[in-house]
């Protein structure tokens, strides 16, 4: 079974092959649909089957040996000449590697990703881009899932600049309009300056090692700890100066300070686009990369406290931001910010098993709620002023109660799944780390505090708007509109 895993990243691209390409403007909504999802949906199926009997629920999953793929020799680089004078071959192979890590990842991707493509059936259905939009939502799943995939740093590095591409390509879908394509721009080139500071980490790996290969590296540093320790380059040690880079990249593409100030404008795109690359897979590839890399991290106190420094000042700043936003899809963008913190926090104090929870956790209930957000933007032609909103749970009761729930989670309330993930970090933090403990704890306050308010702005109270879309359905998610009180036209984008 697991040599069908190349088939999971590959799928997808099929999508994109006959949406984007061989069947372009020649097949029915219907069809484009059945592609899309189709290719997604056996993706996630093979996904499932391959993670489950190998590391779910088993006791000594730990102890397994991870399943590596190679199909060919990518790049024969020749002779490279290394950093201590000697020459070595650096050869990249294109392979992929599946280890409790990448399954994790790989079960995220692919069942969230494949709910989200089929709330954009409904969501997407009177628009006039609809193929294109799921030709880019097909080629952001093939890019996402290189990049978890992948068993090297290069194959890592073509899925991050692919999710990149299409962050662009999906910001700006719009493109008619005057401001998403340039949301769209703003995001590509902030992430540019991130993925700078990836490419020399990766210079800085290849010449030292002599190849990319994950599990080459990491035993090489296994197995001479004080190689990795040795100085390097602005006064860092390798460790140093190689977690220090890599992390610029993570800043970048998990929108922490100072290059997180693409990722609210990236709400411009359609809702589901703000659901799947947004909330729950493209802006967590910083904190996979960092747990991935975290063999050199490891060795790098000082970094790893930057990580965290870096997680405590954003939260604040983007949590603060968050309880004065009147859009409903800014509150949810802020709210991205600050819990990629908590997921950057696990990983600056060593505890990566519980920063990969929490963003499994995150990418469920913050899925919920962005997919919730779009059927209130929906159900409001368009509309995304809270202030303009106001006692919905009476006319769409089950998006409020699924909204709900995912407000419970993201706040720690107990038996929901962002308590014990959240609570598990903040205990990681308690032991040596007394102010970033403070500052954690501030910002879940925080969190209940702007996401109830968002839930009571736009469920609560009177409806302060001009009329309801009088929508009866939006993809089938059955919300319950009172055709009584709706005064204007449905539908519209988000």
């Amino acid at each position: 079974m697991k040599g069908l895993l190349w088939l999971v990243p590959i799928l997808p691209f099929v999508g994109v092959l006959l949406n984007g390409i061989l069947l372009r403007n020649r097949i029915s909504k219907k069809a484009v649909s059945w592609i899309a999802c189709g290719s997604v949906g056996i993706a996630a199926f093979i996904g499932i089957f391959l993670v489950i009997p190998s590391y779910m629920g088993s006791e000594e999953y730990a102890q397994r040996a991870p399943f590596e793929q190679d199909f060919y020799l990518w790049i024969p680089a020749g002779a490279l000449q290394m950093s201590d004078g000697s020459w070595a071959d650096l050869n990249i192979e294109l392979g992929f590697l599946l280890d409790p890590l990448s399954a994790v990842m790989l079960f995220v991707v692919t069942f969230v990703g494949f709910w989200i493509h089929v709330y954009s059936i409904g969501y997407m259905a009177e628009d006039p881009g609809y193929q294109r939009y799921f030709t880019y939502m097909n080629l952001f799943m093939g890019a996402m899932l290189l990049l978890v995939l992948g068993n090297n740093f290069l194959v890592m590095f073509v899925g991050w600049e692919g999710v990149g591409l299409c962050s662009y390509l999906l910001i700006g879908f719009w493109f008619e309009e005057k401001f998403p394509p340039y949301a769209g721009r703003k995001a590509f080139i902030v992430n540019r300056i991130g993925d700078a500071g990836f490419l020399i980490g990766l210079f800085a790996l290849a010449s030292t090692f002599g190849t990319l290969n994950f599990r080459q590296i990491f035993s090489s540093i296994a197995a001479d700890p004080q190689l990795a320790q040795e100085p390097y380059l602005l006064g860092l040690s390798l460790a140093g100066f190689v977690g220090l880079f890599l992390f610029i990249g993570a800043v970048g593409k998990s929108a922490q300070i100072p290059l997180l100030v693409w990722l609210p404008d990236a709400m411009a795109g359609p809702t589901p686009v703000s659901a799947l690359i947004h909330a729950a897979t493209m802006v967590t590839a910083g904190v996979y990369m960092v747990v991935r890399s975290n063999a050199i991290y490891q060795l790098t106190s000082g970094v790893s406290t930057l990580v965290a420094v870096v997680g405590c000042v954003t939260a604040i700043f983007a949590a603060t931001i968050a309880v004065a936003q009147t859009d409903i899809k800014k509150v949810l963008a802020y709210s991205t910010v600050s819990q990629l913190v908590f997921m950057f926090r696990g990983g600056g104090v060593g505890a990566y098993g519980v920063a990969i929870f929490h963003l499994m956790t995150h990418a469920f209930f913050k899925g919920l709620m962005f997919l919730g957000s779009g059927s209130v933007i929906h159900a409001m032609g368009g509309e995304q002023d809270m202030r303009k909103m106001g006692g919905l749970r009476r006319y769409m009761p089950t998006t409020y109660w699924t909204f709900l729930v995912g407000t419970l989670a993201i706040s720690g309330v107990p038996f929901f799944a962002g308590f014990f993930s959240k609570d598990q970090i903040l205990a990681s933090v308690f032991g040596g780390h007394k102010l970033l403990w403070v500052v954690g704890m501030v910002t879940a306050g925080l969190t209940a505090l702007y996401m109830f308010r968002l839930l009571l702005m736009t469920f609560w109270g009177e409806f302060r708007g001009v009329g309801l879309g009088g929508l009866a359905a939006v993809g089938g998610l059955g919300l319950e509109l009172d055709r009584s009180v709706s005064g204007a036209g449905g539908g519209g984008g988000g």
